[in-house]
């Protein structure tokens, strides 16, 4: 069983997804700007959406959480809903090293939540104690008909390292994939500067 740790940032909550997150992620699935920027093609069933939310948390090598909102009210939670996903997954233990994914529903984006959630599991990743992960490289691919996204990685530390020409089509038009990486000292220089 992989189910991750709760986690906690100043706008988000990160909980392991569960089986009630289904309608968001279909809801997400659903969206044709996210399909597009994110290069999904696949084509899933709402069977596949419910088993998928049920049992991801627990699947081995990786780390599921959905996305939810830290704002309280009178010091309980104002909102369980699930308004993105972020995901570490390719976990190889030997090199240290793990990509991270991030989708929001559309009404979230650009508000900051992907930044925090984002910084809250590279915290965790490259933590060495408290149950982190001991990470030392974290890495990624943006489409590069996503330049807002890649922006957002940047100023989170993450250094371009590669670019896969045309690897991306979205029916009319290619794209490149921008590979992305950070390191642990990269992070914790970035964390250090406050």
């Amino acid at each position: 069983m992989t189910r991750g740790p709760e986690l906690h940032g100043e706008m988000v909550r990160l909980r392991p997804m569960a089986a009630t997150d289904a309608d968001r992620v279909w809801e997400s699935l659903q969206d044709p700007e996210a399909m597009r920027l994110t290069g999904t093609t696949t084509d899933f069933t709402r069977e596949q959406i419910d088993e998928w939310a049920a049992t991801v948390a627990d699947r081995p090598g990786r780390y599921d959480w959905a996305i939810t909102s830290a704002a309280e009210r009178d010091g309980r939670l104002v909102s369980d809903e699930m308004i993105g996903e972020i995901v570490l997954n390719d976990i190889d233990d030997h090199a240290r090293s793990a990509n991270i994914r991030l989708v929001l529903l559309p009404n979230y984006r650009g508000r900051g939540y992907g930044r925090d959630a984002i910084f809250q599991v590279l915290r965790w990743a490259f933590a060495q104690g408290d149950g982190g992960l001991d990470l030392h490289r974290v890495s990624l691919d943006v489409l590069s008909i996503n330049p807002r996204a890649q922006m957002l990685y940047e100023s989170l530390g993450f250094q371009v390292e590669g670019r896969l020409r045309e690897v991306y089509f979205d029916g009319a038009h290619y794209s490149d994939a921008i590979v992305m990486g950070i390191l642990e000292d990269e992070f914790r220089a970035l964390v250090d500067q406050g």
